[in-house]
């Protein structure tokens, strides 16, 4: 038992008291903010932008780089999404759930490959190229964009992206040596399906927002 407990944890030896604080914050404002999605609610912006800055501020510390980009990438669109989510279309109706539409297709696909290059030159430019946790890393932060960027417009699509990215995040951030961060993206799992299919039957009783 011992065993298992030092492989999942005994990374965290080396950490300050106050980072591993922070981490397990992020990962109780992250899962609130997946929460809040699945229930269509507006809280899920708030509650991910505590989640991501307090990320922003420890990959940075310890230099994952993609990772950082990913969360500084989140806080951002979450301003948007706050906007698109209570952008009234009239005097009575917000931004509904939909799908997405040809276009919106093919912006998904350009912000997927701009991604992989974006990451690749960042990743090129500081000499991250050490490992295979490099190349999962840019496939998982271009998979994220998508998502977050298709759930800011308020897309069930998100949640197809968001379920790829979080089963590859769950053993990847194992192997970081971020428990914590990887039981939230295994929570996160389970969330993302169940907010797909909330979201699928909100629009199977709403066929005129589809």
């Amino acid at each position: 038992m011992s065993q298992i407990f030092d492989f999942l944890f005994g990374q965290y030896s080396d950490y300050q008291t106050a980072d591993i604080v922070l981490e397990i914050v992020a990962v109780i404002f992250g899962f609130l903010s997946v929460w809040f999605s699945k229930q269509n609610k507006i809280l899920v912006f708030p509650t991910g932008m505590i989640s991501t800055v307090i990320y922003v501020y420890l990959l940075l510390k310890w230099e994952l780089l993609g990772d950082m980009m990913i969360n500084a990438y989140y806080f951002i669109m979450s301003v948007y999404g706050w906007y698109i989510w209570t952008r009234k279309l009239d005097d009575t109706h917000a931004t509904p759930i939909s799908r997405t539409n040809l276009k919106e297709k093919k912006i998904s696909v350009v912000i997927f490959f701009a991604t992989l290059l974006f990451v690749f030159v960042v990743y090129n430019a500081f000499d991250k190229w050490t490992n295979w946790v490099a190349y999962v890393d840019t496939i998982t932060t271009a998979i994220f964009f998508v998502g977050m960027w298709l759930m800011a417009k308020r897309k069930i699509e998100n949640w197809i992206f968001w379920i790829i990215g979080d089963i590859i995040s769950v053993p990847l951030y194992l192997y970081k040596g971020f428990t914590f961060t990887s039981f939230q993206y295994l929570g996160f799992t389970f969330i993302a399906i169940f907010g797909y299919l909330a979201w699928k039957k909100h629009l199977n009783n709403n066929p005129q927002t589809a």
